[in-house]
C-alpha cells in the first residue's frame, strides 16, 4: 500500500498548476483594462450630460444659452494629484454651484483624470494619456479620433464610442 505521492506525481501537479495560473494572470490584467475602459467611458459621460445640464439651467435661468467656460476652479494650468477637477460652473454667481455632484480627483496613474492645460484633460489608460479637450463655444468635450498614433485612436475610440 502506498502511503506518499511518487516525485513524478508532484512534479506533474506542480506543472499544470502553473500552466492554469499563466492563464488565468494573462485574463485578469485585460479584464483591468477593460474595466479601466468603462470606469473612463462613464465618467466621459457623466462630465458631458454635466456640460449639457449646465447649458440648459442656464437658458432656464434666463441667463443665455452658454455653456461653462472651463470646466475647474484651478488656478493653475496643470492639476496636481489630489486637486478637484470637473467640479466647477464658472458661468454661476453661485460658487457652490457644482459641475458634478462629486468631483473627480487628479491623479497620474491609470484609469484617472488629470489636468494639462487649460480646458485640456488627460485620462491615462495602458499607460497612454488620451488627451480631451473642452470648448467652451460648443460645449464639446472630446478626444482626438484622427491622431497619428495608432494606440491612441484606439483608445479614444474605446473611451467614446
Amino acid at each position: 500500500m502506498k502511503k506518499a505521492f511518487t516525485m513524478i506525481e508532484l512534479i506533474f501537479v506542480i506543472v499544470i498548476l502553473g500552466i492554469l495560473s499563466s492563464v488565468a494572470i494573462s485574463k485578469m490584467s485585460v479584464t483591468r483594462d477593460d474595466a479601466q475602459i468603462a470606469k473612463g467611458r462613464s465618467q466621459i459621460s457623466a462630465i458631458r450630460n454635466a456640460i449639457t445640464l449646465m447649458r440648459n439651467t442656464n437658458m432656464l435661468q434666463g441667463k443665455g444659452a452658454s455653456y461653462p467656460d472651463k470646466l475647474d476652479a484651478l488656478s493653475t494650468v496643470a492639476s496636481v494629484d489630489g486637486n478637484a477637477i470637473f467640479d466647477y460652473d464658472s458661468n454661476s454667481s453661485d460658487s457652490s454651484k457644482k459641475l458634478l455632484d462629486y468631483p473627480v480627483y487628479a491623479k497620474n496613474s491609470n484609469g484617472n483624470w488629470r489636468k494639462t492645460a487649460n480646458n485640456t484633460y488627460a485620462f491615462k489608460i495602458v499607460n497612454t494619456d488620451i488627451s480631451f479637450t473642452y470648448t467652451p463655444a460648443n460645449g464639446q468635450f472630446d478626444c482626438d479620433h484622427n491622431s497619428g498614433d495608432a494606440t491612441k485612436k484606439k483608445l479614444c475610440k474605446a473611451l467614446t464610442e
